[in-house]
């Protein structure tokens, strides 16, 4: 479950809130003056998201490696042939 609170109550029920992320894959949103500041989320899916970002970086560093050494011109009418193919389709 997903909720918001202040950060005068998540000060107050620090150790409640702590339980509720852990046990219960609760998200919390600590809000100041009405604003969103920081989350708290279980650490387990902290991790997955890391551990998404590194895959999705190491695939974005192959794909340049791959392809540093072809022309920018070249790169930029493949991208706008699959746009125009994809937007046909749709």
């Amino acid at each position: 479950m997903k909720k918001t609170i202040s950060a005068l109550k998540a000060r107050k029920n620090l150790g409640q809130i702590l339980e509720e992320v852990f046990y219960k894959g609760d998200k919390v949103i600590i809000e100041r003056a009405g604003r969103p500041m920081a989350a708290m989320v279980p650490v387990w899916l902290l991790e997955q998201w890391q551990e998404q970002r590194e895959i999705f970086f190491d695939l974005i560093k192959k794909i340049w490696e791959k392809n540093k050494k072809v022309p920018q011109k070249k790169i930029e009418e493949e991208v706008k042939e699959a746009l125009s193919s994809v937007r046909k389709r749709s």
